[in-house]
């Protein structure tokens, strides 16, 4: 049980002293037991021969490249899973809910997972929805590990937890990096109405400050707005020297290309949220070649593990996987390890519990996680160059 909230980002202090090594489903086979979730554990929970993991994402609207990149991610891991025997003969099997990211909605895809009998729940994506989702969970008293939910609130509750880093552990990392290439005045451009977007923004603002740099322009914008060219006129008059964009990649594909038509020619810099903008703009990047954003996973990574990920992703789908594949990958590859260490006791308090004991090296890094739900994982940062994501 957890009896805080703390940030992560002290544990992870010294990460920027170094190079940045490291965002319709049925019933399916109607097993007996796999929809007990009895916090108490008094029913004879180890002989379910299914255990069911309810995802919840966007599979539809704006946000639907994060919601199909989760689903997929951890659908590959079930059948890796599954394929070598399971966990002890128990198999996993993937129920996966459309939230069209909006708030209710997911809140709906829960109830409706929860009527199938889910053990645990991956999800939700985002973080407004994950943290609704939370607050439902929290009552059951299920395990929610949310794969890409990065908002503080996200793990609030004792029963939720998260693969991904957090907002504010962006925001600090990308100033001090950003300081430590030498440019002392960005400008910025984020979604006030996205915890998302200004959570990073908070943070980066403060951690600036601390460092001496000075904030040359804050814009903001509200989710759904695509032109920009208000805010690109007040940078280019503002004396930036590089431009941060704690948003999402399809506001980052509007404004590159507005920024080259009104005249702004600044090193880009963001966050995990980035991961996409590369097919956002159609793999036409010249606008944003050199642009540097944190992430937890670069598919062309030379790490074995990240390798045998993108070769299974790019069998079963024909695509390259994202970072938030990778995080639903390793997500499934937590609840595996929870049911090993349990020795297949699937409720929830043994779950929940097991949670702070085991650590999982999977494709986004080496994992574990605290008592407040937050994992303790390193870092990277990756390069657009040449229409493509590199490590540096």
């Amino acid at each position: 049980m957890k009896v805080s909230k703390k940030i992560l980002a002290l544990a992870l202090a010294g990460l920027m002293t170094v190079p940045f090594l490291a965002g319709c489903s049925s019933d399916g086979n109607g097993s007996q037991n796999g929809g007990d979730n009895s916090a108490d554990g008094s029913d004879d929970v180890s002989s379910a021969s299914v255990f069911k993991i309810g995802g919840i994402g966007p599979l539809t609207g704006d946000a639907a490249s994060y919601g199909i990149s989760v689903k997929q991610g951890a659908q590959v891991a079930v059948d890796e899973i599954n394929a070598a025997g399971g966990i002890d003969g128990m198999k996993l099997e993937l129920l996966f809910e459309d939230d069209e990211c909006n708030e209710e909605k997911s809140v709906s895809a829960y109830n409706k997972l929860m009527d199938s009998g889910i053990n645990v729940v991956l999800g939700a994506v985002t973080s407004g929805c994950s943290i609704a989702v939370s607050e439902e969970s929290a009552g059951d008293g299920i395990l929610q590990i949310t794969p890409s939910g990065s908002a503080m609130d996200c793990t609030k509750q004792p029963n939720s937890f998260r693969i991904c880093f957090t907002d504010p552990l962006q925001g600090k990392l990308m100033a001090q990096y950003i300081s430590e290439q030498g440019l002392k005045s960005p400008a910025i451009i984020y979604d006030v109405a996205s915890d998302y977007s200004k959570g990073i923004h908070d943070a980066f603002v403060e951690q600036a400050g601390q460092l001496g740099m000075t904030i040359a322009a804050d814009e903001s914008f509200t989710g759904g707005d695509v032109d920009f060219k208000t805010q690109l006129t007040k940078i280019k008059s503002s004396g930036a020297d590089c431009l941060f964009l704690p948003i999402y990649y399809t506001e980052v594909g509007y404004i590159s290309e507005q920024a080259a038509t009104v005249g702004v020619s600044l090193p880009y810099f963001g966050c995990d949220g980035w991961d996409g903008v590369i097919n956002q703009l159609g793999g036409n990047t010249a606008n944003i070649e050199g642009a540097t954003f944190l992430t937890p996973f670069v598919a062309n990574s030379s790490n074995e593990k990240v390798k045998a990920f993108v070769e299974a992703y790019n069998k079963a789908y024909n695509a390259t996987p994202d970072q938030f594949a990778a995080d639903a990958y390793d997500g499934v590859y937590v609840i595996k390890a929870l049911l090993e260490t349990t020795g297949g006791d699937i409720s929830n308090e043994a779950l929940i519990g097991a949670m702070t004991k085991i650590t999982v090296d999977g494709a986004t890094g080496s994992m574990s996680f605290t008592a407040d739900g937050e994992p303790n994982k390193s870092a990277m940062v990756a390069v657009i160059q040449n229409g493509e994501y590199v490590g540096k």
